[in-house]
């Protein structure tokens, strides 16, 4: 696979929805409608927040999905106040409004609408190769296999040389991989987590914490089975900065989390059945007040 496979779409990438030619859309659009199984074996739910500006990238790459498999996709908007909704609506797919916000909710509200025996999970400011879904679903089809993650890139830009995201994936990688050895349900992500449909319905996304709702349906999920942690590059999405870039620079980035890691390594070759949350991760109730 080209490497650059995801440059075609970065021209819709971070741009402003009225910019983005109604011939794309119609590209887009028309190539969406393969994707209408009535019965699935697989559902991919996009789940979006204020992402008008990335949306249509994103279905792009699905549109261009290359799959044996019959496959649905579905979009989730999250409370959005932008014009998000209405690329759902334009795009032509089937989609639902998940007024309490939140990732977990919307997460949550993707499962509850799927239809397909696996589970993909999508992040609308992400980009994902044609391959993805093929390689996503050969893992989970694998024996005591119950989830599956994989890795991922980030678009380089001015401030983010491909050499320097190269080294910083190559060494988070590393790091995820040893940690997923005892530890798997922390190495996995959100945006590049697939897993069985009514495993994932039994265990439940987490709505009442702010992150790590990926983490913690994985934790229960083990208790089925094994964690696959996917390395082909057929299934590496690319994506944006995110949280990477609360943190400063690349360089600050990696020394902020290596530090992390470096407070928690001992842990990672020591099994867990359960974590205490953290107060600054916990959404406070307002009842009682």
């Amino acid at each position: 696979m080209n490497n650059e496979w995801y440059r075609k779409y970065l021209s819709v990438y971070q741009v402003q929805p009225d910019q983005v030619s109604e011939s794309t859309i119609k590209t887009i659009v028309e190539q969406l409608k393969r994707f209408e199984a009535n019965e699935p074996l697989v559902t991919v739910a996009v789940i979006a927040y204020n992402e008008d500006k990335n949306l249509w990238a994103c279905l792009w790459s699905l549109s261009d999905l290359k799959s044996r498999f019959p496959i649905e996709i579905i979009g989730i908007n999250n409370n959005s106040i932008d014009k998000t909704e209405e690329i759902f609506k334009k795009a032509g797919i089937r989609y639902y409004n998940e007024k309490q916000s939140g990732c977990g909710f919307a997460r949550q509200c993707g499962l509850n609408h799927a239809k397909g025996k696996y589970h993909l999970n999508i992040d609308a400011d992400t980009l994902y190769p044609s391959g993805y879904v093929d390689v996503m679903v050969s893992a989970l089809e694998r024996q005591g296999v119950v989830a599956a993650s994989a890795s991922w890139g980030y678009i380089p830009d001015k401030a983010h040389s491909r050499f320097s995201l190269w080294l910083y994936t190559c060494a988070r990688d590393i790091f995820l991989f040893v940690q997923s050895i005892k530890r798997p349900e922390l190495s996995v992500r959100g945006l590049v987590f697939a897993y069985h449909t009514e495993l994932a319905q039994k265990v439940g996304i987490r709505t009442d914490i702010i992150r790590g709702e990926d983490g913690s349906l994985a934790l229960g999920l083990k208790k089925f089975g094994k964690i696959a942690f996917v390395r082909d590059k057929k299934a590496k999405a690319m994506t944006g900065y995110g949280t990477l870039s609360a943190d400063g620079t690349l360089f600050e980035s990696f020394k902020v989390r290596s530090k992390r890691a470096l407070r928690n390594f001992l842990l990672v070759f020591s099994k867990s059945d359960s974590y205490k949350d953290e107060d600054s991760n916990v959404i406070k109730s307002d009842k009682g007040k």
